[in-house]
């Protein structure tokens, strides 16, 4: 059985890097097609869907009556976004930093940092209740509003060649067709992979609150992981930022608000919350710091990120 859950695991993780891949290149030419910015579209789209798997496990952990675990899974998938996938995704692109030249992504940068905070402050009180989860939705829904409350926000006119590109309509029904497909085997694969976790950390008798923050919260960002990695690649910054920022948003506002409106979240066990919340908050500020401050991501604060994320891991084993 234990045997069969690894061989899962490792099929879970390919089928992650093959649909993530095809997303990529499918978004580019329907961010191209409609005009809009690769930022929001990798916002809503990847993050979206990448976001998927953290809503499933808060609805089902919700109903279980054990919502600590999706609180755990969202600050661990958090805390990977801010540190583990930016750092990869500035070693793997091509001239090792991250630009940020829009300025969407940097006004987004600040919602993202209260976004990952505001969770920590409302269960200062030890619970996140049903009026924090409308606080939280409602937070979510003013950052919708705002980003497309301009028109120049999420519209970009591409002027590399003389003719703009145009697809298309079966072309862009076959992109939309690809999207729609790829995404459904991200969400089956990183179910897989949270599966696969679970029963490993049971098996090894592991907390649920160390599931949720160091195992189900690093494979639910599985999918960001390999996106960032390939757009960096591709030199693609703002599929990268807008995947990262709706990553953390999304989850920690929009999936909390929703798990605490079904079944209120109280924090008993703050032994691993402790050590998470102060890697999150850390890694949220330099987070924003490092792209408000020089626009860029540069390799040595990518390297300074992943150090982060290998201490956070290490101070969590630990502390089991």
């Amino acid at each position: 059985m234990f045997f069969l859950y690894i061989l899962l695991f490792l099929f879970s993780c390919f089928l992650i890097a093959f649909a993530s891949k095809k997303v990529i290149v499918s978004l580019i030419r329907v961010s191209r097609f409609l005009g809009w910015k690769e930022f929001v579209v990798s916002f809503f789209i990847m993050a979206l869907a990448g976001s998927i798997p953290n809503f499933f496990v808060g609805i089902s952990s919700a109903l279980n009556k054990v919502p600590q675990l999706s609180f755990g899974d969202v600050a661990g998938n958090n805390i990977v976004a801010f540190t583990l996938t930016l750092a990869l995704a500035v070693l793997f692109s091509p001239r090792k930093e991250i630009a940020v030249e829009s300025r969407t992504a940097l006004k987004t940068s600040i919602f993202t940092l209260i976004a990952a905070i505001f969770p920590i402050i409302l269960t200062l009180d030890k619970i996140l209740s049903r009026s924090d989860g409308l606080l939280l939705i409602s937070f979510f829904v003013f950052y919708i509003f705002w980003l497309f409350s301009k028109k120049e926000r999420f519209s970009k006119i591409y002027e590399e060649e003389k003719e703009p590109i145009i697809m298309g309509v079966k072309i862009f029904i076959k992109d939309l067709i690809k999207i729609v497909f790829n995404i459904a085997i991200l969400l089956v694969a990183s179910y897989w992979v949270v599966i696969s976790a679970q029963f490993f950390a049971k098996n090894l008798d592991v907390s649920i609150i160390f599931i949720g923050i160091l195992i189900t919260g690093l494979g639910n960002a599985l999918p960001e992981i390999y996106f960032t990695v390939i757009s960096a690649r591709r030199g693609e910054t703002w599929m990268i930022l807008g995947d990262l920022m709706g990553a953390v948003i999304f989850p920690a506002t929009l999936v909390l608000g929703i798990v605490a409106l079904i079944s209120p979240i109280y924090i008993y066990d703050f032994s691993h919350f402790y050590i998470a919340r102060l890697f999150l908050i850390i890694s949220a500020i330099l987070f924003a710091f490092f792209i408000r401050t020089n626009k860029k991501i540069s390799f040595k604060e990518g390297l300074s990120l992943l150090f982060i994320y290998i201490l956070f891991t290490i101070v969590e084993i630990f502390q089991k």
